[in-house]
């Protein structure tokens, strides 16, 4: 005989739908499930697996950070000569999260991207340069595989509350709560390890 397992209250770990109640989130997340459903597309299983978390898992990716990562032009050994691929689709940038601007970036390249939302400087830009920038569902429409896309996604450690956990990003020592207007010298506010 087998064990009886109280399973009652017992939760999965993996979200089935987002907590937000924003009907255009809602309604992405009913396109991708049908999308995922029906195509054997791993893009659309990840894209709805992305639509399902939270804020801080989403974090924001920058103009800087989208030109950086497109793919560069492959230059031949012989003479110099550059070969550049000229697919009949264009690449698209895929960002399920924010877009936002660098003003330190000064020349944005050609970029076609799609994000949940763009800040008004960063979308202003991207128009400017002679790309486009466009929401899920016109992605949807365009390319319901995600052929010819390539899917990005920031740092998720970037956080300023992530500067104070211990052994994350690399640190042995984190980054101390100091009260705000606390008194700054050797006595006040330091802790074992930051005594630089």
């Amino acid at each position: 005989m087998g064990i009886d397992l109280d399973h009652k209250h017992r939760k999965s770990g993996r979200r089935k739908n987002p907590e937000s109640n924003d009907p255009y989130l809602r309604l992405l997340v009913k396109l991708y499930k049908f999308l995922s459903r029906r195509t054997t597309s791993q893009f659309n299983t990840i894209v709805l697996r992305r639509l399902f978390m939270a804020r801080r898992h989403r974090p924001p990716v920058s103009l800087s950070s989208l030109s950086r990562k497109t793919p560069k032009p492959v230059s031949t050994p012989k003479g110099g000569e550059v070969a550049i691929k000229s697919p009949k689709k264009e690449l698209i940038h895929v960002v399920v999260g924010t877009v936002t601007d660098d003003e330190r970036f000064l020349k944005i390249p050609k970029l076609n991207v799609c994000a949940l939302r763009f800040t008004k400087t960063a979308k202003a830009r991207i128009v400017k340069s002679g790309g486009r920038a466009l929401t899920f569902d016109q992605l949807a429409l365009e390319r319901p595989t995600g052929t010819n896309t390539l899917l990005l996604q920031g740092r998720r450690n970037n956080r300023e509350a992530c500067r104070h956990f211990h052994g994350l990003r690399g640190r042995l020592s984190a980054v101390p709560y100091v009260r705000k207007g606390a008194k700054s010298g050797r006595k006040f506010e330091r802790t074992k390890h930051r005594r630089k």
